[in-house]
């Protein structure tokens, strides 16, 4: 499992997000605090305070290429 932190401005940013991750098979997660919800969900993505960093766990260790493609959300 990977775990890195995403910061997601707006609600276009949010449907970007949704459809990288939508691309994958893998469960792919959201967490702040306690907590957690699908991020292929735009609703339950949404639903969470976007004014703070998101921690996303994906369930691969076999995910460079979706971490290229979310590397304008990461959090540096």
């Amino acid at each position: 499992m990977k775990k890195i932190e995403v910061k997601l401005e707006g609600i276009s940013a949010v449907k970007d997000f949704v459809t990288v991750v939508n691309d994958y098979k893998t469960e792919i997660d959201l967490v702040v605090g306690r907590y957690l919800i699908d991020a292929k969900s735009i609703m339950g993505v949404l639903s969470l305070d976007l004014s703070q960093p998101l921690t996303v766990q994906i369930h691969s260790d076999d995910c460079s290429e979706l971490l290229e493609r979310l590397e304008r959300f990461i959090v540096k």
